[in-house]
């Protein structure tokens, strides 16, 4: 058999049909309270790093409820749907929750994992700063451009040839290193949204056991579900990687989701392999 034929399925499995009411109704909150409460609920429930003031514990669970704009809830909406209701047919709403949000905590604490090794250096660099100009110390300047630099921090021509020339003066290299506080303090709070994470656990599962079953890119190219999803998962392994600066997807979060799910489901799996398609 070479692809995936259910006998009797439910358009609507009673878990993704909840899933996708709640993820709608998050997504409108958003808007509701950013919009016209101004008050973004972003900061209380998206996820953020352990260094940052704004974590909290349920973070972990609530984030994937939220997300940035219509073109991500549909994207992550549509593939919940896609291979979530084939997964919960085959295991039942209970397994198949677990399986949710076992794949969505996964990829959380590997994406934290890696935010927070990137701002544990940037908290070493920056520190540095602050102590540079505390201590009034030589190279203090270069230190500081450097950063900039560094980071894609974007300065005025003019600002920069002023402060080159006149490196003792403490009020512009104060005004620069409140720039790069200011930085400094976006990328520490900066948030991470999305069900995606737990959608690539889903994904990683439909092409464990249904490898043969032809999936539609685009809507009209057929591919094997094994070559779409190894295809797609080096791709989001390349880019975690690469750590493009201008990259603001949480890739790690996609691979780890795919892990956990694979994992997931080849432990389950051990006691009845021939439910291969």
């Amino acid at each position: 058999m070479n692809q995936f034929r259910p006998g009797r399925f439910e358009v609507l499995p009673l878990i993704i049909k909840n899933l996708l009411i709640i993820n709608v109704l998050c997504f409108a909150a958003q808007y509701t309270f950013g919009d016209h409460f101004h008050y973004p609920l972003e900061d209380m429930f998206a996820l953020h790093t352990w260094k940052s003031p704004l974590f909290r514990p349920w973070q972990l669970v609530t984030h994937l409820f939220m997300h940035g704009d219509f073109y991500h809830i549909l994207g992550n909406m549509f593939a919940l749907w896609m291979f979530g209701a084939v997964l919960e047919e085959l295991w039942g709403p209970q397994r198949f929750l677990i399986f949710y949000f076992a794949c969505g905590l996964g990829a959380a604490f590997l994406h934290l994992f890696f935010i927070n090794y990137e701002v544990g250096q940037l908290d070493q660099e920056y520190l540095r700063l602050v102590t540079m100009h505390a201590e009034n110390a030589k190279g203090e300047v270069d230190a500081l451009l450097s950063f900039t630099n560094k980071h894609g921090i974007n300065l005025v021509s003019d600002f920069v040839t002023y402060i080159k020339s006149n490196p003792n003066d403490n009020v512009t290299t104060a005004k620069l290193l409140e720039v790069i506080s200011e930085y400094y303090r976006l990328k520490l709070n900066t948030p991470t949204i999305g069900a995606s994470g737990a959608i690539f656990g889903l994904l990683a599962a439909f092409v464990y056991l249904f490898p043969n079953t032809y999936l539609y890119l685009y809507m009209f190219v057929p591919v094997k579900a094994k070559w779409a999803g190894a295809g797609y998962f080096a791709y989001e392994l390349f880019f975690a990687i690469r750590n493009s600066a201008g990259d603001n997807i949480a890739r790690w979060a996609h691979v780890g989701g795919a892990i956990v799910g694979l994992l997931i489901v080849i432990t389950w799996n051990k006691t009845n392999k021939k439910t291969f398609y």
